[in-house]
């Protein structure tokens, strides 16, 4: 299995609802640096899994609606706590859609097989979501 890893940061604000989560319970700001790997079992006729520049693009488009925003305010979070597992998956859902709509160049829509999302906190703590891109 081949993969190739494109990678960004976000600086959001957030509350985290529960007793669970203690002093984040109040309204906070966390700075995440964003990994999306993609992996397929061969390689494209070029050579490559992807086309990192236009992996770069398409992870800079979904991450832009959260940067320098609090996701309580946010129709995606709400009733929901935006916990950085959550934020991976609706990030790893966000970037499946667009491998799904040909937003990486060749074949890459139907043969990327899966996807991961990590988001790390600090480089001691990070969370990840890993899913197939198809179905």
């Amino acid at each position: 299995m081949f993969s190739v890893t494109v990678s960004n940061s976000i600086m959001i604000a957030h509350s985290l609802d529960g007793e669970v989560f203690g002093p984040a319970q109040r309204l906070h700001g966390a700075t995440y640096v964003v990994e999306v790997t993609m992996r397929r079992k061969a390689l494209d006729s070029d050579g490559i899994v992807a086309d990192i520049g236009r992996a770069s693009e398409l992870l800079n488009e979904i991450l832009e609606p959260f940067a320098y925003r609090n996701l309580d305010e946010l129709p995606q979070f709400e009733n929901r706590n935006s916990t950085t597992e959550v934020l991976a998956q609706t990030i790893h859902e966000a970037y499946a859609a667009g491998i799904r709509d040909g937003r990486l160049s060749g074949d890459t829509a139907s043969a990327i097989e899966s996807l991961q999302v990590r988001l790390r906190e600090k480089p001691d703590a990070w969370a990840t979501y890993d899913a197939p891109v198809h179905g």
